[in-house]
């Protein structure tokens, strides 16, 4: 159980065709355990969830998870609690529903590794912070997409790289090179929250919006944008 993790609505329609889990990042600090609603990683993730919403244009639930505790706990990690967060989904809005989640750095990491959960149609990891040994869950029926900016200096785009070259073959994965992107995605922007909307209206809806998404939809695993 994650008695501490918390669900927020941003938007839920009355019948959702699918749902969004908007996972944060954040790490640890010394001494400070608890997530705050108030911290820079957990607000990164209010105009992503807005974007998401915007584009789904009331037929997506959207949901924002705030973690029980900071960082990535080997005791506790953030994926434990995108469990919680998908029974708590499964209760709420029936077993069957599809799922996508959109992580960043840390919780993009959390999104990759719950490749695996059965409720999961979607992945949108935007400048993940991985690790070497991480690995993608064999699923060709789940569709990732890693949203990664090349002048990242907090989470290597190398290590990412390094995971869709190595995991491409066992799961249906592409790869996006935001140039001059950085970790804050606070620079190129639009390449990231509005490319993660769309993803997402594609992943569960099977719209195609942009050219970028209809690249993804034709089979391309490697887009410069």
């Amino acid at each position: 159980m994650s008695p501490e993790a918390r669900l927020i609505d941003v938007a839920v329609p009355a019948s959702p065709t699918g749902v969004v889990i908007v996972l944060h990042g954040g790490a640890s600090r010394q001494g400070v355990t608890r997530v705050s609603p108030a911290q820079l990683s957990v607000l990164r993730m209010v105009p992503v969830a807005s974007s998401i919403r915007h584009a789904a244009a009331g037929r997506l639930a959207v949901l924002r998870l705030l973690n029980s505790r900071r960082g990535w706990d080997t005791d506790h990690t953030p994926v434990r609690d995108v469990e919680w967060a998908l029974g708590e989904v499964a209760a709420r809005f029936g077993p069957g529903m599809a799922v996508c989640l959109v992580g960043h750095s840390l919780g993009g990491r959390a999104a990759l590794l719950s490749a695996g959960q059965p409720a999961v149609h979607g992945i949108v990891a935007l400048a993940p912070w991985v690790d070497p040994t991480d690995a993608l869950p064999r699923r060709r029926d789940v569709r990732i997409v890693i949203i990664h900016g090349d002048a990242d200096q907090v989470a290597r785009p190398e290590r990412s790289r390094a995971i869709f070259r190595r995991d491409r073959s066992a799961a249906d994965v592409a790869y996006v090179n935001v140039a001059g992107g950085t970790h804050a995605m606070l620079r190129r922007r639009a390449a990231f929250d509005t490319l993660a909307a769309r993803c997402v209206v594609w992943m569960l809806l099977g719209e195609i919006l942009d050219s970028t998404v209809k690249r993804l939809a034709s089979g391309e695993t490697w887009i410069e944008v």
